[in-house]
């Protein structure tokens, strides 16, 4: 497919949801729909989506103990084991989820190679696990920055870590340390699906579509903040009224706030059904989420089933003559000898 199609196509229904909103709430005042019914909707099928692809993968077979191993596996006791690399127990395997969760440990370790002359070498790729990093952590705290406009009054750690995040201010309005880095990770992760080959020979319109999503959200919401400067009283007055299933329509919110809610209700929908659901997956694989014990333990499939079975021993007596016709060794008369 055309690099101009798979990239300008999501590009464009991503500005053309922003227009449906804007339009929609602006000259068509249609408030009720963008503020109170869409979000809704969004989120009963958000969390209808995330149950039926949890549920999914809960009940997929898993009949054998198949878990990533990168180091030395438990065996003798003056021989080292690389316990996060390689666990053999509970705790080690809690350790790996932790780091792989939190700092992306597999990505950190993650090499690029290259050709020098008639030589294939290997070097570091952080860049890739540094902004992933940075788009992860910024978008998590973020989504805890925006606790406070559903909460009265707001927690005490939802206002610590806005004055963390706003540390370097100099000032008004308050800058936040992670719109700069989600805006520019997003960015990053784009850049990179286009400028590098390889990536961009296997990236697709699913690839780009997110990332657009994603820029649009930040983008909105970075515009909404430090240039139309909307009425935060009044953003609040709808999420607290939403959160009590008593929706009002304030005024005094102009359509940029409608096009950012109208954005995150399209991520909320298309999130169970996209690759962005690795986020929760990761914790179902059972190539982390399992134990390396096969030396100490025996597994057995639970699925298997009663079969019967024909042993050599049955074998041999069932066709032993024929066998002795055509000059075949028979067990029974070596083991009678």
């Amino acid at each position: 497919m055309n690099n101009g199609i798979k990239i300008g196509v999501p590009l464009l229904i991503v500005v053309a949801l922003a227009a449906i909103a804007w339009i929609g709430t602006d000259a068509f005042h249609l408030d009720m729909l963008f503020g109170v019914i869409i979000p809704y909707i969004a989120l009963a099928l958000f969390i209808v989506g995330f149950v039926i692809r949890i549920i999914k993968w809960a009940r997929s077979a898993v009949p054998f103990r198949i878990p990533t191993t990168c180091g030395q596996e438990k065996s003798m006791p003056w021989v080292k084991q690389a316990k996060l690399d390689n666990p053999s127990s509970s705790a080690g395997v809690v350790g790996r989820m932790l780091l792989e969760v939190l700092c992306f440990r597999s990505l950190f370790r993650n090499s690029k190679a290259k050709k020098d002359g008639d030589k294939l070498s290997f070097g570091s790729a952080k860049w890739l696990w540094l902004f992933a990093l940075a788009f992860h952590w910024s978008m998590l705290i973020i989504v805890f920055r925006h606790l406070r406009l559903f909460f009265e009054p707001v927690p005490a750690i939802v206002t610590g870590v806005e004055v963390v995040d706003s540390a370097f201010q100099i000032g008004l309005p308050i800058i936040y340390i992670t719109d700069v880095l989600f805006v520019g990770a997003v960015t990053f992760l784009f850049l990179r699906r286009v400028v590098l080959p390889q990536v961009r020979y296997i990236s697709l319109q699913n690839d780009f579509f997110p990332l657009f999503l994603l820029l649009g959200i930040g983008i909105s919401g970075v515009v909404m903040r430090y240039f139309f400067r909307i009425d935060i009283v009044a953003v609040k007055e709808l999420t607290m009224s939403l959160v009590a299933f008593q929706p009002v329509i304030p005024e005094n919110v102009g359509p940029i706030l409608y096009v950012h809610l109208f954005l995150v209700s399209v991520l909320l929908i298309y999130f169970p059904w996209s690759k962005l659901m690795h986020a929760p997956g990761i914790f179902l694989s059972p190539t982390r989420n399992m134990a390396n014990n096969n030396r100490a333990v025996r597994h057995v499939n639970p699925w298997n089933y009663p079969v019967k079975v024909h042993s050599y021993e049955e074998y041999e007596e069932e066709y032993g003559e024929k066998m002795k016709r055509v000059g075949l060794p028979l067990d029974s008369e070596t083991n009678a000898g």
